[in-house]
């Protein structure tokens, strides 16, 4: 019985551990801006590695700024769930 103290014990202390450190872990992160991010800092957003980060660059030289998440979807290969995934991490300014 004592050895079972000891298991619960430790899984208790393992458990509190990571509540603490989790806290410690966590961080914000800032929102990128889509109208200045280069495509290294975009591909960090879900749903887009480096192609698609050289195609919202592309996109946005080629016929202006981004105003809103929904106009993402202007390139290929962005469609609303990707934009869904991503909508609280971007911004247009």
């Amino acid at each position: 019985m004592n050895m079972r103290f000891k298991g619960i014990l430790a899984a208790l202390l393992f458990s509190i551990s990571l509540g603490f450190s989790g806290g410690v872990l966590a961080q914000e992160v800032a929102p990128i801006n889509v109208n200045t991010a280069d495509a290294e800092l975009l591909a960090e957003l879900p749903g887009i590695g480096p192609s698609r980060a050289d195609a919202i660059i592309e996109e946005r030289e080629t016929n202006g700024a981004f105003e809103s998440a929904e106009e993402l979807e202007r390139v290929n290969g962005i469609g609303p769930a990707t934009v869904d995934r991503m909508r609280d991490q971007v911004i247009f300014e």
